[in-house]
């Protein structure tokens, strides 16, 4: 497995001191960071409160917030279990099977034929569905209304725009959740809400909602002169019969869906920003959506470009400028990229839920003269989040898996990797670190090196294993769940967790992640050293008594 993300938000191998501060520029981002976190919390609260939402004119405020709140845990669950449920099939479960049960079940289900696709197929769709939910709770409805006697300045860099909405989603359910989990993957979804979220997931792809995605897939592995690999055995004719019947409705309700929300947007029936014509709501539709499906490729063609050689990717003149500012030095700005593009994509989901959430004036007639209770369901922004799944999420992810150089040979690629980067380097997120360790600390999450070791030392243990069954350790497998190994293969989706890759060997370690690794050991020595001790004044006890109750006996 690749390693995690550094304890802070860029990739620093070293570490400075000044007046007796490690680390200043950092500390510096993660104090302004998480007071711009805690500002933006309590400013979405104080819309609520005042009924300023549309969930909250529509029930009631407590309501609310408690679904606001809902909502960032659960997605801060699916990003984290993303991280866990990816990164766990190669290690082996008889490690975990005893101190991890939960973990251990919900790996048996991941690890079955194609279940990890189908989970990360359905988890994209939740994350989009409750980053609309949140949109509604948190995003005012009169956005000239004053919050907190706060001038009016305020109001509109943080509440009209959606950057209070944005920074809280972003720190507190996406990045603090993938920092724990990339870390602690076996501690995070040891419970009962991770294998919950996984069937939920399951759930979503199994109901055919996102299935026109799999004539992408089919389409794109065909494109590329790949065969689709798959795990599984050939369906039955009635199996074939039940997909395919699925695809169908799946790109029926797409089309119905872009029918509907295009029409909201050309009659100005949205939450799109006051005063934008119609026409330009559109476009910006459009290009958001593009931004997204870039981002999400990107990720995919990185990690394929990573195991070619430089003269493979010198090929293309915008590739190789990609590749030499990415992979420089140790590829210390892949890290970087991960969060900036985890910031930008938030962002991009928040925008296009603006844009495509219905909204109809008093009066106005229902979207096609559909009846109310469907035009309640328009009215969720549910439409824009599955065409944003599909179109703007996964199909990208598709097309990059295929053809990752291409996807790298553009402008577009070098520009957007270059805002990542800038965006990781303000530090606007830094707090998200404060997050996850304040969440780590509650939980008591141990690095997973505490209970199954570094996955070098697995590799040994597993080399030495066959040595002794006689087998030959040099030969790999050529498996794709080999430890380790991220092969991107045409066709399938890429797990995108923010951690770098094996093939870069390097592990940016800082003198803080040991140290907190070696406390972490030096914790679990001391409790095993207490059980123990506990045991033998147990045993103690028990040998006590024995030898009373033998003594009585013979008297």
């Amino acid at each position: 497995m690749g390693g995690p993300l550094p304890t802070g938000s860029s990739a620093e191998s070293s570490s400075t001191t000044v007046c007796g501060i490690k680390n200043p520029g950092k500390t510096f981002k993660s104090i302004y960071s998480t007071i711009l976190l805690i500002f933006c919390t309590i400013i979405v609260m104080a819309v609520i409160i005042d009924g300023n939402t549309k969930i909250a004119s529509e029930t009631h405020p407590g309501a609310c917030i408690v679904i606001l709140w809902a909502a960032l845990i659960w997605l801060s669950m699916v990003e984290g279990g993303q991280a866990s449920l990816v990164g766990l099939p190669p290690v082996d479960m008889s490690l975990y099977e005893d101190s991890h049960p939960t973990t251990y079940r919900i790996m048996k289900i991941v690890n079955k034929g194609d279940n990890l696709d189908r989970y990360l197929m359905g988890r994209q769709f939740l994350v989009l569905a409750l980053v609309f939910v949140e949109n509604l709770c948190g995003d005012p409805l009169d956005k000239s209304a004053s919050v907190l006697g706060m001038p009016e300045i305020i109001n509109k860099i943080f509440l009209q725009t959606g950057l209070a909405l944005f920074f809280m989603t972003a720190m507190i359910a996406k990045i603090s959740a993938q920092v724990n989990a990339s870390r602690c993957m076996l501690e995070y979804v040891n419970n009962l809400f991770g294998l919950f979220t996984l069937q939920v997931s399951r759930l979503i792809e199994a109901s055919g909602l996102l299935h026109c995605c799999y004539l992408a897939q089919i389409f794109f592995a065909w494109a590329a002169g790949q065969p689709l690999e798959t795990t599984e055995p050939p369906r039955t004719p009635v199996q074939q019969l039940f997909f395919w019947g699925r695809v169908l409705v799946s790109a029926a309700i797409l089309a119905f869906s872009f029918a509907v929300t295009l029409s909201a947007l050309f009659h100005g029936q949205t939450t799109m920003w006051a005063g934008v014509p119609s026409g330009v709501a559109v476009v910006l539709f459009f290009v958001f959506m593009a931004i997204v499906g870039m981002l999400e490729g990107m990720q995919i063609a990185f990690f394929a470009v990573a195991r070619m050689t430089e003269e493979e990717r010198a090929k293309s003149y915008w590739a190789k400028r990609t590749c030499d500012v990415l992979f420089e030095g140790d590829a210390r700005n892949l890290p970087g990229f991960m969060v900036g593009r985890q910031m930008c994509v938030t962002l991009c989901f928040f925008i296009i839920a603006r844009v495509t959430t219905i909204e109809l004036e008093p009066g106005e007639p229902n979207i096609f003269g559909v009846s109310d209770g469907v035009q309640a369901l328009f009215d969720t922004g549910l439409l824009g989040a599955l065409i944003t799944t599909i179109v703007a999420s996964i199909t990208w992810q598709l097309v990059a898996s295929a053809f990752p150089m291409a996807f790298l040979s553009t402008p577009i690629t070098f520009v957007l990797l270059k805002f990542c980067l800038f965006l990781e380097w303000t530090g606007l997120c830094q707090g998200a670190w404060v997050v996850a360790m304040i969440h780590r600390k509650c939980a008591g999450f141990k690095r997973d090196e505490v209970y199954i070791g570094t996955a070098e030392e697995r590799a040994a243990l597993k080399a030495q294993a066959s040595k002794d069954a006689g087998a030959d350790p040099t030969k790999k497998s050529d498996a794709v769940d080999e430890e380790g190994e991220y092969n991107v293969r045409p066709g399938h989706m890429y797990p995108g967790v923010p951690m770098l890759p094996p093939e870069f060997g390097h592990r940016l370690h800082t003198l803080e992640d040991i140290e907190e690794l070696q406390q972490e050991l030096m914790d679990t020595k001391h409790d095993i050293e207490k059980r123990l001790a506990d045991l033998e004044e147990e045993k103690k006890k028990l040998l006590g008594n024995k030898k009373s109750t033998d003594e009585e006996i013979d008297a």
